[in-house]
């Protein structure tokens, strides 16, 4: 089998397909990784894949949106924790892998802040600790709360048990000459020599030893009982900013500065690379080689460098995409590999019908985490190469997931090795399992005749970034579907009422009890009401992942709208259709895959009869003050002399504004530049009102 087409040679349609394959894999993975800590992939499969998917989305734009796991940052709080709403996003990083990507994230900061070429770049370079991020709340000088990162918006609250830290001196619990409420964020880890001995009285105990110490500390904070916290023993870094009611220093290094004066551990390898006319990025380049050749006798692990801009200033003009900040980015160290036995080929079926093969492999350590499992991706790949069952493969790992199979070793084959026969037909329901051309992925015919489809839908549907529904985990949703009680969402909303009627009540089942059936119905009926962005991630619709289900809420604000928004546009070229079209990020492919969606009365109706169960609450307004320009569509065209127009189009987002690609009778504001061509033509044709630069900046109170 030929290696993957490059990116610059795909058709309009093979890019199609192959992205839609790639955000369906990388959305599994950070659902794995973040929300069950079960992940499937390493790190070096999984930044591969969304490196494919970038490109492809930046060569094919209309791919890219908000649906794209991209976008995303982690998963929601876990079952059993209380929630706390973050003031300030916490948001993952972009990765670097080479010298070039450094180079080209300093262009990009040039490009966007419109600098000379002249004009010098200070940044600050940390290592990046491999642990669990985590966000410490003071209140007028006094620790309040804490939170863990979750989804980014809303993480778990860790209050108690980092109270333990706070108690063994690890963090101050008070501080002077502070604002009145400062936010900063960190890592909580734990040391190579705690791990080492805490895995030795794990062992002498009888219990379980933890795979490496980032397991180690994320399972240490992550416990319902601060008791088992305080046991463990873990430390933190500290290294940003969140929410803060005052100004603390003018740049990063000298935030770091008065956190250290604060009391706060800091780690001794931060280094401000500064400035010089041109380029910064050599200097980067050397903190990276030094931490690189340092990092074995490290007493705590770290799997790459942090770049961070220095000035603050111009961190908040940068501002943020969806998912990271674009004035700071991790510059990941290469993977580790090792060689093992293939001993099985296991064949999953996912919740679309993807049939993704398994590799089960003979356990093997590879820089310190043994593993056993690693996914094969799609059919493709094992022919690509030539990968058999009895093989000696090659694996590698660049963080705490499972390996990625490199390679075969040729000469270590067995004699009477076979080829791997991908199966025809789905190993769970036996329905033909089909290969639609151009794509590179097998799904079953058997639709939700399939019951691990319906399976994986219902896990999606409950999952902690959905409905969130505590005690419908694997095992329930499994033997609930398998005894016929549940067999799509609105079916979870019945479910007490039937039970209630029934001869034989779930209690009277093995695993089952009054508590637990309690307790079930009591999470349900709190998830009576949901806001219409979680609503509209859980139906599960290729491509609307967590970003594009929050812009379609937010455009549309009520479910009703919505809807029937929705059910106007299927029938191709009208407004409702050129709407849907318009918004930010949302092009003709992910709108292809909603419509479709739509299209069908199956789904209509199962979302009709899941919504008659609801309360479904509109989506928030972005809290933008008393800006003149909330709630307004704009559409930018035409050259910007004043500022890029990706900071154009972040500071009107952060106004409140709806930022949309294309003009209709609904934009309130078209700012135009010189150059504006066909959007200017539409929105004189339309009446829409146009402003230049200077009118959109006065309107905004800019400069």
């Amino acid at each position: 089998m030929s290696p993957p087409i490059p990116v610059a040679s795909l058709t309009p349609f093979e890019a199609r397909i192959e992205a839609a394959t790639l955000r369906e894999q990388v959305a599994r993975w950070d659902t794995a990784y973040h929300a069950d800590d079960a992940p499937e992939v390493d790190d070096a499969t999984y930044d591969a894949a969304r490196r494919r998917l970038v490109a492809i989305e930046q060569r094919f734009p209309d791919l890219g949106g908000a649906a794209s796991p991209t976008r995303k940052v982690g998963a929601a709080a876990a079952e059993g924790f209380g929630k706390i709403r973050h003031a300030v996003p916490m948001l993952s990083l972009d990765n670097a892998f080479t010298d070039d990507d450094v180079g080209e994230f300093e262009s990009r900061i040039r490009r966007f802040l419109a600098l000379p070429p002249d004009q010098p770049i200070a940044f600050v370079a940390e290592p990046k600790i491999d642990g669990l991020s985590i966000s410490l709340r003071y209140e007028d000088g006094c620790f309040r709360q804490a939170a863990t990162r979750g989804d980014g918006a809303e993480g778990e609250d860790v209050t108690a048990n980092v109270r333990t830290l706070i108690a063994r001196g690890k963090l101050p619990e008070r501080i002077v000459d502070a604002p009145q409420v400062l936010e900063v964020r960190g890592e909580i880890y734990m040391t190579k020599a705690d791990f080492l001995d805490l895995n030795r009285r794990q062992e002498e105990a009888g219990d379980k030893p933890f795979a490496n110490p980032r397991n180690a500390a994320a399972g240490s904070l992550r416990q319902l009982d601060p008791a088992i916290t305080a046991a463990r023993p873990l430390s933190v870094f500290v290294y940003a900013l969140g929410d803060c009611s005052g100004d603390i220093a003018p740049c990063h290094s000298e935030f770091l500065r008065r956190l250290r004066d604060w009391g706060f551990p800091v780690s001794e390898r931060v280094e401000t690379v500064d400035g010089v006319a041109a380029s910064s990025t050599d200097g980067l380049l050397a903190v990276y080689g030094r931490l690189g050749r340092d990092r074995a006798g490290l007493d705590y692990d770290i799997d790459g460098v942090v770049y961070k801009v220095d000035r603050f200033d111009w961190q908040q003009r940068l501002g943020f995409v969806s998912r990271s900040p674009r004035w700071a980015i991790a510059h990941k160290f290469p993977a580790e590999q090792a060689t093992t036995r293939l001993d099985a080929i296991e064949i999953q079926v996912g919740r679309t019908g993807v049939l993704t093969p398994v590799a089960h492999l003979q356990p093997v350590n590879v820089g310190g985490v043994v593993v056993s499992r690693a996914s094969l991706h799609n059919e493709d790949e094992i022919v690509r190469k030539d990968v058999r069952v009895g093989d000696t493969v090659v694996i590698q790992r660049a963080g705490d997931v499972i390996p990625q199979v490199v390679a075969v070793v040729p000469d270590r084959r067995p004699s009477d090795s076979l080829p791997f026969i991908f199966p025809d037909l789905c190993p769970v329901c036996g329905a033909h399992a089909i290969r639609a051309e151009g794509e590179v992925a097998k799904r079953c015919s058997g639709g939700l005749s399939c019951k691990a489809q319906v399976k994986e839908r219902l896990r999606h549907f409950v999952g902690r970034t959905a409905f969130d529904i505590e005690g419908l985990g694997d095992e329930n949703i499994d033997f609930l579907v398998e005894g016929g009680w549940i067999g799509g969402p609105a079916d979870i909303f019945t479910l007490e009422a039937r039970n209630a009627a029934s001869l034989t009540p779930l209690k009277n089942f093995k695993g089952w009890g009054d508590r637990k059936v309690v307790k079930l119905f009591a999470a349900i009926a709190a998830r009576r009401t949901i806001a219409l962005e979680r609503l509209i991630f859980a139906l599960g619709i290729r491509q609307v992942g967590e970003a594009t289900a929050k812009r379609l809420a937010r455009h549309y604000v009520g479910f009703a709208r919505w809807r029937a928004a929705m059910a106007e546009a299927v029938a191709g070229e009208n407004e409702a259709y050129h709407e849907l079209v318009s918004i930010e990020d949302i092009g003709p492919s992910v709108a292809g895959d909603i419509l479709a969606f739509f299209a069908e009365d199956h789904n209509l109706t199962a979302l009709d009869d899941l919504a008659a169960h609801l309360s479904v609450t509109d989506a928030a307004a972005v809290v933008a003050g008393d800006s003149p320009v909330a709630g307004k569509a704009v559409v930018f065209t035409g050259e910007l002399t004043a500022m890029t127009r990706a900071e154009a189009k972040a500071r009107a987002e952060s106004l409140g504004a709806k930022v949309v690609g294309s003009v209709s009778r609904k934009t309130d504001y078209v700012v135009a530049g010189p150059g504006a061509g066909s959007k200017l033509a539409e929105a004189q044709k339309l009446g829409v009102a146009v402003l230049s630069e200077q009118d959109w900046l006065t309107l905004t109170g800019g400069e």
